[in-house]
């Protein structure tokens, strides 16, 4: 069947690379992605590994890789990808990419402490200009608030009214009030108030005013507000408690003098201050930017060195050493097909290492299962995940992907069946094709996206079996088009008068009179799209058409397993499955079919009435029952009875076939060994009763002889064919193999009529979408633009926002909701109605070495 129809062959390589050599071998074989390792030492862990510290090594460059990343993006430079490919290094880059590495992280750090600290002592500096501009006032009010106090004082001293002045300056004491000024942040100032007023039981004067402009927190970057307070307080205890209480809020104290002209000073110097950080900081920050942009130029290249690196090392952990220590040894699984480029890529690892001695590829026999490796490209590989999602084909089994490039968006298109909305998606599909460059350039990171993108061609057949769909039931938009002239007339019915025409009342066209008798040429008529019992024709006619696409599909999935049973020389398989599935799916659903097209061909409009169900007829059919007037043709009874019996007897063997010919196989295969065991003993007894010196020559030769009869026939000595031929017989158990027959062989024949019956679902679809397509059609836009308020002259207007209204319901409803309600039970005809005629899927993929995928991965 060809490559495309099956996996790749694959073969079971064992390699021996030279020490010195094996990086740069392992190297080209990454960039040709062709080979998939196998680990040698599954029972050591990572640390056991004889290439452990390379790749920690590169763990640790690629750590700090990513430490220089994320200050490029927070610095909002952009990572460029050179856009040309980047070889691996050669070992001994590694030296030099560390050091170069460490220089970059250690200038960083460097320019960051500074920074952050530069940025530190410009927030202090700008708090405490704030905190002096803005405590000229507080002290103000906190020498008015003293002088009150002290008038309270007087008075509750006993002074008169007149001599309360007098009492001020008795009292008036050299002790002052203590203060402390800082900033706090504006989230903890009620807290902080509350703190205090509790703490110093309300002998403490608080007033704080917020800073007209946010400040930017040096070690986070965001920007925060914050308030200048101060309070006030006498004596030295309620000042530690004050202090206390503004180191728990994490508050910034800064010096303040309580003389204006000091502060005055002192806001000069930090103004000043400020300036002279201000141009540090500047030339910082440009030192850098520039910093930053030289390592965002090669950051691509280090990344793509580096996991090069990471990935060679982490391989050759896969192999093992050889007893001299001077080779290493791999094995891997490969293409048949591609082993000359495989070693050709060996041959250019010696030649870039110098090495003298070549590589060695070597073909080893196995009996492990290969994995299974299809070719595709960008057009078959959305096809070929649609059916990797089910399951991965066993090694050599039939792909189904191939096929499904033709039958998937046939079957959706039979559900979606709409040349408009089919125009849509494949516009859309074909737009996405056109621009697939531009959008696989500018790597999006939304998943959902990302799977619309991977399904371009996909979507795009989809829409294009739409319209072909769309054109055979005549649907656009749930409009039918009279292309070809309908064949149904009214100037037929002669007893159809123009007053009766004129009439508002329903009327039926008899079609022995209205029908020309000549079909529409291509799809429906028109007609069906204005009549009232519409439904009545297009349900049994869909209905029938979705029974016909079953069978088929089901047929086509026999036959295709008709290959596997040939390519795995299974041919007794072929007599004892294929030929009983067929004919068992043949005599009754295929009858079925032909049943419906006998009916089409049988009966007209004039002799519709005397037609028979076909319904009824198969259900008469399983029942034994003669019924005449349910035939259509003389002799249809004992046909029936016939085709009956030969699909019932298709049963039994489908069901005892199988085991009792491999029964016959093992028990055969046991009786043909036993004779020459029997042979070889009795010789060998007799031989032991002569003379030594004959029986030792004769035995000798004996011996060898057996020796290569057996190797020839994969057989090593006698012992091994006793103990080959006990385990063969062992291993075989007719009953489990009874049993997994009969799961089989009841899964198969029920699953005729479940699956013929779940291919209806290919009736329903349709004819829910095209429902819904005309209820959205009459309920927007006929009775949007008939509304009867609306006035005639403005029904121009009206069409833009009901126009518009209907595009977006017919995106989101038909082409969103319908089209992936419709894929999804295409999907579902595919993996269980159509594979389980001939695909197991339970295999494994082929994951070969390849930089590509592995940086591909690293990126997502």
């Amino acid at each position: 069947m060809g490559q495309l129809f099956r996996s790749e062959k694959m073969v079971l390589s064992q390699v021996f690379l030279q020490t010195e050599a094996a990086y740069n071998c392992v190297a080209e074989l990454g960039e040709l992605g062709l080979v998939q390792f196998i680990d040698l030492s599954p029972h050591l862990n990572a640390f056991q590994r004889k290439y452990v510290n390379e790749v920690r090594r590169c763990d640790e460059m690629e750590r700090k890789l990513r430490y220089v990343e994320k200050e490029v993006k927070a610095a909002k430079l952009n990572v460029t990808d050179p856009g040309t490919e980047v070889p691996a290094p050669p070992p001994r880059e590694m030296i030099d990419m560390e050091a170069t590495f460490e220089k970059i992280e250690v200038d960083m750090k460097e320019v960051n402490s500074n920074h952050e600290m530069l940025q530190r002592n410009y927030l202090e500096l700008t708090e405490h200009r704030h905190v002096l501009r803005n405590t000229t006032d507080f002290f103000a009010e906190a020498e008015f608030f003293q002088q009150g106090r002290e008038v309270e004082e007087a008075r509750s001293s006993g002074y008169s009214r007149f001599g309360v002045e007098d009492g001020v300056r008795q009292m008036h004491s050299p002790i002052k009030f203590g203060f402390v000024a800082g900033v706090i942040s504006r989230e903890r100032v009620p807290s902080f108030e509350q703190t205090l007023w509790r703490v110093c039981r309300g002998n403490v004067f608080l007033r704080h005013v917020v800073i007209d402009k946010p400040l930017e927190d040096p070690s986070t970057g965001d920007e925060v507000i914050k308030h200048v307070f101060i309070a006030f307080f006498q004596g030295d205890q309620l000042g530690g408690r004050v202090k206390k209480v503004c180191e728990g809020f994490h508050a910034t104290l800064y010096p303040c003098p309580e003389n204006a002209m000091e502060r005055s000073e002192m806001c000069t110097g930090v103004a000043k201050r400020l300036e002279d950080l201000k141009k540090v900081l500047v030339q910082t920050v440009d030192h850098r930017q520039r910093v930053l942009a030289s390592a965002a130029s090669s950051l691509w290249v280090w990344f793509i060195k580096v996991r090069k690196l990471k990935a060679i090392y982490h391989t050759l952990n896969l192999c093992n050493m050889d007893v001299t220590h001077k080779c290493l040894i791999a094995e891997c699984w490969c293409p048949e097909g591609e082993l000359g480029r495989i070693r050709l890529a060996l041959q250019h690892g010696n030649e870039r290492s110098g090495s003298t001695v070549p590589s060695i590829l070597n073909i080893v026999t196995t009996k492990d299962d290969p994995p299974t490796y299809n070719k595709t490209n960008k057009f078959t590989s959305g096809f070929q995940a649609i059916v990797d999602a089910y399951g991965v084909a066993n090694y050599r089994e039939m792909n189904p992907a191939p096929y499904t490039i033709i039958t998937f968006p046939f079957l959706f298109a039979v559900m979606f069946g709409d040349a408009g909305h089919g125009t849509l998606m494949a516009l859309f599909g074909l737009w996405m094709i056109i621009k697939e460059a531009k959008l696989i350039a500018a790597k999006s990171r939304n998943e959902m996206w990302n799977v619309i993108f991977g399904g371009r061609y996909i979507i795009f057949f989809m829409g294009m079996f739409s319209i072909y769909t769309g054109f055979m039931y005549n649907d656009f938009f749930s409009k039918s088009v009279n292309i070809f002239q309908s064949s149904w007339s009214v100037s037929h019915m002669k007893n159809f008068t123009e007053d009766l025409l004129d009439q508002n009342i329903k009327l039926q066209l008899d079609p022995v009179q209205a029908y020309s008798g000549k079909p529409y040429p291509y799809g429906l008529d028109p007609i069906w799209q204005l009549s009232e019992n519409k439904l009545n024709f297009l349900n049994p006619f869909k209905m029938r058409l979705s029974i016909i696409f079953g069978v088929l599909h089901m047929m086509f999935g026999i036959f295709l397993s008709l290959f596997n049973h040939i390519n795995r020389r299974e041919y007794s398989r072929i007599f004892l499955e294929f030929i009983p599935q067929v004919l068992f799916l043949g005599l009754i659903f295929g009858y079925l079919v032909a049943l419906v097209f006998v009916k089409w061909l049988t009966y007209d409009a004039r002799s519709s009435e005397d037609a028979p169900s076909i319904i009824n007829m198969f259900i008469f059919m399983f029942l034994v029952s003669n019924k005449p007037e349910l035939y259509m043709f003389p002799g249809q009874f004992y046909l029936q009875l016939v085709l009956l019996v030969v699909a019932l007897l298709c049963v039994p063997v489908m069901l005892f076939g199988s085991p009792v010919y491999n029964w016959f196989k093992h028990r055969r295969r046991g009786l043909t060994h036993q004779p020459k065991m029997r042979f070889s003993t009795l010789l060998m007894q007799h031989l032991n009763t002569e003379e030594d010196s004959m029986a030792i020559p004769i035995n000798d030769t004996l011996d060898e002889q057996f020796q290569a009869e057996s190797s020839s026939q994969g057989v090593n000595s006698v012992e091994d064919s006793m103990d080959g031929d006990a385990g063969a017989r062992q291993e075989f158990s007719f009953g489990e193999v009874l049993i997994n027959q009969a799961i089989h062989t009841i899964e198969f024949c029920l699953g005729c009529v479940s699956n013929t019956a779940s291919y209806l679902r290919l009736w329903a679809l349709s004819l829910a979408h095209a429902e819904l397509s005309e209820v959205l059609w009459t309920m927007v836009m006929h009775e949007g633009l008939a509304f009867p308020y609306l006035p005639t002259a403005f029904g121009w207007v009206a069409l833009f926002p009901v126009f518009t209204a209907f595009a977006v319901l017919t995106i989101a409803i038909l082409l969103l909701m319908e089209g992936l309600s419709a894929f999804l039970h295409a999907l579902r005809l595919h993996w269980v109605e159509f594979q389980n005629k001939f695909y197991k899927g339970e295999g494994y993929l082929f994951a070969p070495f390849s930089f590509a995928t592995i940086l591909e991965a690293e990126e997502e």
